[in-house]
């Protein structure tokens, strides 16, 4: 079952899927909102994107294997993320048009809106506008806080 409703120019969409709710929400474009892939592993996704833009996304999933035991990495939604077994994923990135976008969910950028001053940040996700601006430091404390809490990004 699934209900959208739109509201300045976003759509927001609730679903529920085999007794798991998920949200989403996106602006309203001409355009396509967010770059997804149709790649079936993360191997995949990764050899799709540009070698200039590969190491970036290594050193986010190393810091996501290493980050978030037990966990389990998959394709969800067009991109990597990560979940425990058998719930959608809780942490996910992309390689966005213009940013490097890292989704990390609302309590997370919540809690660490001190140490992302400065950063572009939506209501559940980080948008780097290059690799530099990444603080892998800052991105593994998040990883550890969701890991710990263990809760989907919406």
């Amino acid at each position: 079952m699934a209900l959208s409703v739109r509201h300045d120019g976003f759509f927001f969409t609730s679903a529920v899927d085999q007794g798991r709710a998920h949200c989403y929400s996106h602006k309203q474009s001409k355009g396509p909102a967010m770059v997804q892939s149709k790649a079936a592993t993360v191997d995949d996704w990764l050899s799709d994107l540009a070698a200039s833009d590969q190491q970036v996304f290594k050193h986010l999933r190393a810091a996501c294997l290493q980050e978030l035991p037990n966990w389990e990495e998959r394709m969800q939604w067009g991109m990597p993320g990560y979940g425990p077994p058998g719930q959608d994923n809780a942490v996910s990135f992309n390689a966005q048009k213009r940013h490097i976008a890292f989704y990390a969910g609302p309590t997370a950028i919540e809690r660490f809106q001190e140490r992302l001053a400065g950063i572009d940040c939506g209501k559940g996700c980080v948008r780097y506008r290059n690799a530099d601006d990444i603080d892998f430091d800052v991105v593994r404390a998040i990883l550890r806080d969701i890991h710990t809490r263990g809760e989907p990004m919406c």
